[in-house]
């Protein structure tokens, strides 16, 4: 914590440090591989699924770092950009991770591992590594919506602002969040921040996530929410937005086109 921090005031992650890095389009990096148990999950139906990350010599790794107060964040995100599922899931002293995944559509997913975890000289190495999942059955799939600035999620409304987001250039989006017209202010922390934003190229499905600033100040975040932005690819971007309220996690979702 800075000094000049007040008390129940803390900077949000990703303001400093090392965030996983990599757009989850390989299950190979940096010696590490993510390796899930089987290819494919049931339609309709919840699911545990399991994996392991595998050092090179081909052992499961069993020590990881927090990143956002979470030793693993695990994604799902169909072909056409639904399905979103953002897990935290449960490591065995084996090395196995076991994610919880609610019941899925038809259709062909990726599967996203965001981690850090030590190569053997014993310095951090954050990555993020991905995987095609199944889900047999005919799937019925959606058009990607069209780029907006502004998207609503159990009654609230939030409005984007940062201009026209350019590839590989880094920029900040700025979300405000308002109910009904005001501006909210209630906003809870939420892995130690007040949103959670990841985004889904169109087409690829490479993974960025957008890294929160700013400060942690108890229960009272909001309405603006900055975010440092740097999409690695121009097309459309689908923006997944959690943030929490009355210990209740809200999932807005929002098209973003890059140029």
């Amino acid at each position: 914590m800075p000094a000049s921090a007040s008390a129940g005031q803390h900077e949000m992650p990703g303001t400093h440090g090392d965030a996983p890095s990599g757009d989850g389009l390989a299950a190979s990096a940096s010696g590490f591989r993510f390796a899930p148990a089987v290819s494919s999950l049931p339609p309709g139906q919840a699911a545990s699924f399991r994996f392991q990350i595998q050092g090179a010599d081909g052992k499961p790794v069993t020590a990881f770092e927090p990143d956002q107060t979470k030793l693993m964040h695990f994604y799902l995100i169909r072909s056409d950009l639904t399905g979103f599922q953002h897990i935290h899931p449960e490591l065995a002293t084996d090395g196995t991770w076991t994610a919880p995944v609610t019941p899925l559509q038809p259709g062909t997913y990726r599967a996203y591992t965001s981690f850090t975890t030590e190569d053997g000289a014993g310095k951090a190495v954050p990555l993020v590594l991905g995987e095609q999942i199944t889900v047999a059955g005919t799937a019925a799939t959606r058009p990607v919506p069209a780029g907006s600035t502004t998207t609503e999620v159990d009654g609230y409304t939030l409005t984007l602002s940062g201009g026209h987001p350019m590839a590989t250039m880094e920029g900040e989006l700025t979300v405000t969040v308002s109910k009904d017209g005001q501006p909210v202010t209630d906003l809870q922390p939420y892995l130690d921040t007040y949103a959670h934003l990841t985004a889904f190229h169109e087409g690829d499905l490479a993974f960025a996530h957008l890294h929160p600033k700013g400060t942690v100040n108890g229960d009272h975040g909001g309405p603006a929410l900055s975010f440092a932005a740097m999409l690695p690819r121009s097309g459309n971007w689908r923006l997944f937005l959690q943030f929490q309220t009355a210990g209740v996690l809200h999932t807005a979702e929002v098209t973003v086109p890059v140029g």
